[in-house]
């Protein structure tokens, strides 16, 4: 019973920080800006951190099924 919120949990913040990190690093590689109204090296180094604090996250509630 408590392993389906921890698959959920898991599943959700995995495929967010993947799906940021991944939309990160393609506007990077086009030069394109990350946020809008920032500088662009600011904004790529928190996304990347928080995308990759959201994997972490998903990967650590997998852990606890």
């Amino acid at each position: 019973m408590e392993s389906g919120p921890a698959v959920f949990a898991g599943a959700a913040f995995t495929l967010f920080g993947a799906g940021l990190l991944l939309w990160t690093s393609v506007r990077v590689r086009l030069r394109e800006p990350v946020a809008e109204g920032a500088e662009q090296a600011t904004a790529a180094v928190l996304a990347s951190v928080f995308g990759a604090a959201f994997l972490a996250a998903g990967l650590w509630a997998f852990t606890r099924l």
